[in-house]
């Protein structure tokens, strides 16, 4: 797929080909196996990488995240989306340290954690109300 139009690429080091089309096999499986689950609706919000929009039930998370193995990651939306919504704290879970960087530059002012290990859990702490 292409990028988003005013798009700028950053080259990330991972440890594999996820989110490309090289994970396209892998779809068809994932999918398969979350036909067996019964997800509950979020009872906050969620933002999928698939397109940066939240995430209403439970259903559409699966078949976004399903969708999301192939995919590109859609940080930039997710960060619009935030901004958009008022954040004002952001956690990044483990392993960490990468989308907290990118948001750093991009949400000035939003207060930002990378969970990397345990001694940043006061931290974490500080930025849930």
């Amino acid at each position: 797929a292409d990028p988003p139009a005013r798009a700028r690429l950053i080259s990330l080091s991972v440890a594999g080909a996820f989110h490309t089309a090289h994970m396209a096999t892998a779809v068809e499986s994932l999918r398969e196996a979350a036909g067996s689950v019964t997800p509950a609706d979020p009872g906050v919000t969620l933002l999928s990488n698939f397109d940066g929009r939240p995430v209403t039930t439970g259903a559409e998370f699966v078949e976004r995240l399903v969708q999301q193995v192939s995919s590109p990651v859609r940080w930039g939306a997710c960060m619009e989306t935030m901004a958009g919504l008022g954040i004002t704290g952001m956690i990044e879970l483990l392993p960490g340290g990468t989308l907290t960087g990118l948001a750093k530059r991009a949400l000035r002012g939003v207060r930002t954690v990378a969970l990397k290990t345990p001694d940043d859990l006061d931290a974490a702490r500080e930025l849930i109300p």
